[in-house]
């Protein structure tokens, strides 16, 4: 292929926006450019490694597709170190209907600021909530002026007790050298660094200060550290000395509250606390010994002034008494909740729970209200008086007109053929510039187009609210049924449990990646998938190969399966165990053996797993109204038991419900 050099970038941004005039049109006939897919994500991948002149040549024959526009962005994208501000403009200008003409702008200016380049910064920048280009927009205001207006912002930045970006520290050097950061200004970082428990921070601030005073701040970051008695021997009784003895405490009552009551009791007159902070310590001791489930843990809730306490307290100290199986602390600590968190859903049926278990006979008008809602505890209460589960569910409209005015609209067709070429980052930023601009009646249509499509996860991440909810068939896709029946059957494992765990992980996302890396419709990790298919014999095909569906639910449900066997066969634990992993399973098991599941499952320590276990007990339900029209009880199915048809729930509407499944 011949070459086409290029002058200037601007000339090539001249000639790409000629080659896209028409990108913001679409081609009469759609089926036209989704027969060019292969060609076009051959252009893209062009755009993305071969030189710009390179680029716009393979361009060229896709000047008319509705997806024009994101060539000429990744032509751009590849020479930000040397755009202009009249470059970016005429781009943004251009298409400013689309995303990526904010995201290109940002992108420039980062570009800009790295290189210095303040006059073409200043023509492109507009503000920021971003403390990067913030300092960034400091920096060029400065070289831009003498005059003095980006003071009171600069040090508005340096006012935080978490540490900056680094085009900050050029701004914070400005300011030092106008006298601006003091030792004043250096100890008010300090404390917030403190508050903020930024012991990093508080090091590298403490070297900025006089000798004497830096020697005390870095004793201050090592008593934070490790926070024992002698540390504060010789430490001055002032105001100072107690707030950072108060953090100290608050930190190791974290991993030690014995320890942290040790320390209180030693301090807390010398240093003169006064009963706020006397107040926090006594919190963060009661809330960690309950968190851990130490034995003390009830007479130090009995420690914490009655000013200190909050919700969080409340429900921790309802979760220490169910631990140690004493239903009357329980429901006393729900009846010294505030009125509003009291009437939440979990509290309401643990309190029903808890009056049933002392043969209170008013509770079938507690359960009975309960079991309008469609949620994991109206459920659970519905399974109590033997009532049909609660389910308003609301079928989309089929209006074959309303569809093809959907289906016209440019994002629209531009966030499903991203979809289709897997550029999904970019299909949800088109996506969710779409869906502000939707009527109720076009957002679901959007969504059922979209599944149509295979994208499955666009009904959980977008009918999230309100009426929404009760779009149960969009909300809770079923792809991939076949499969997942097929290896369900193999293990003797449950459908609809591995259908919410799948809706629960990824939304039904074959290309979901996790931070963590784990990958795919379940999320399994590549250690994990492999692990298992050696024990299984099924093949591992690399950890690319766990965004193709059917490999990672082969490998998946067989990973469930062995969770299942590990817990002996309770689903609940296994499920627990998914997302937490075995070992604090294991732990939480030694420490408080379940008898009445639903009541353990709220003692679960963290809050993710805890959610995690009930939402997808829920899911379940949902899941297994959708492909049987009737569910095994959540009873049942936590502890993996087989019931016969007739004792499978059916589901009705109640005349009256308030809440739906999440």
């Amino acid at each position: 292929m011949s070459t086409l050099r290029l002058p200037s970038f601007l000339q090539l941004i001249l000639v790409a926006a000629l080659l896209a005039g028409h990108a913001g049109r679409i081609c009469a006939n759609p089926t036209d450019w989704r027969n060019q897919r292969d060609g076009f994500k051959h252009a893209l991948a062009v755009a993305e490694t071969r030189p710009p002149a390179e680029a716009v040549e393979a361009a060229r024959p896709f000047a008319d597709h509705p997806l024009a526009a994101y060539l000429d962005y990744t032509i751009l994208r590849r020479q930000l170190n040397a755009l202009d501000a009249a470059s970016v403009k005429a781009f943004t200008e251009r298409h400013s209907d689309l995303p990526i003409a904010a995201k290109l702008r940002t992108q420039a200016l980062y570009a800009l600021a790295k290189r210095k380049d303040w006059p073409n910064f200043r023509a492109l920048y507009t503000p920021r909530r971003d403390a990067s280009l913030q300092c960034a927009d400091l920096l060029s205001r400065h070289k831009q002026s003498a005059e003095t207006p980006w003071i009171d912002a600069a040090l508005a930045l340096w006012r935080v007790g978490h540490s900056q970006p680094e085009p900050c520290d050029d701004v914070f050097d400005l300011l030092r050298a106008r006298g601006q950061l003091g030792t004043q200004q250096v100890r008010e970082r300090l404390n917030l660094a403190a508050q903020e428990n930024q012991l990093g921070l508080m090091r590298y601030l403490a070297r900025a200060l006089p000798a004497k005073q830096s020697k005390q701040a870095l004793a201050e970051v090592d008593f934070l550290h490790s926070p024992s008695i002698a540390a504060l021997a010789h430490w001055p009784a002032n105001a100072h000395s107690g707030r950072i003895a108060v953090l100290g405490m608050m930190r190791l009552s974290r991993h030690d509250p014995e320890a942290a009551e040790r320390l209180l009791l030693s301090v807390q007159d010398r240093l003169k606390l006064d009963a706020d902070q006397r107040g926090a310590v006594r919190y963060q001791i009661a809330l960690w010994s309950a968190a851990s489930y130490l034995p003390d843990a009830a007479a130090r809730f009995a420690e914490v002034p009655s000013h200190a306490w909050d919700e969080r307290l409340h429900e921790w100290q309802v979760r220490e008494a169910l631990a140690r199986k004493d239903d009357a602390a329980a429901l006393a600590a729900i009846k010294a909740m505030t009125s509003t968190q009291a009437a939440e859903l979990r509290w309401r049926y643990l309190e029903a729970r808890l009056r049933e278990r002392a043969g209170d006979s008013a509770v079938t008008a507690l359960f009975d209200a309960l079991a309008k809602e469609a949620s994991y505890y109206g459920f659970l209460a519905a399974e109590r008086i033997q009532q049909p589960y609660a389910l308003c569910a609301l079928e989309p409209p089929h209006d074959a007109t309303l569809r093809q005015t959907v289906a016209a609209m440019p994002p629209m067709q531009r966030a499903l053929e991203l979809h289709a070429i897997g550029r999904e980052d970019w299909a949800r930023m088109e996506w969710d510039a779409l869906k502000p601009t939707l009527s109720d009646t076009q957002r679901l249509m959007a969504v059922e187009i979209a599944d149509a499509a295979g994208w499955y996860d666009r009904g959980p991440f977008t009918l999230t609210a309100g009426a929404d909810l009760r779009y149960y068939g969009l909300r809770f896709p079923l792809p991939y049924r076949e499969i997942i029946e097929t290896e369900a059957k193999k293990y003797d494992l449950d459908p609809a449990w591995i259908s919410a765990l799948i809706r629960a992980e990824s939304a039904w996302l074959p290309e979901a990646r996790s931070h963590a890396d784990a990958r795919g419709l379940m999320q399994l990790l590549p250690s994990t998938a492999r692990i298992e298919a050696r024990k299984r014999g099924l093949r591992y095909p690399g950890a690319a190969g766990l965004f193709e569906p059917t490999i990672n639910l082969k490998l998946g449900i067989a990973h469930l399966a062995t969770m299942l066997e590990k817990h002996g066969g309770q689903p609940f634990l296994a499920t627990a165990a998914y997302n937490a992993g075995p070992t604090p399973i294991a732990r939480w098991l030694a420490q408080r053996p379940p008898s009445d599941i639903d009541l353990w499952i709220e003692t679960i320590p963290y809050r993710e797993t805890r959610d995690y276990v009930a939402r997808i007990l829920a899911f379940a339900v949902v899941y297994d109204w959708r492909l049987y029209g009737s569910a095994k009880p959540i009873a049942a199915r936590a502890r993996g038991l087989t019931v016969p048809v007739d004792a499978r729930r059916g589901f009705a509407c109640p005349s009256t419900s308030s809440s739906e499944v999440p």
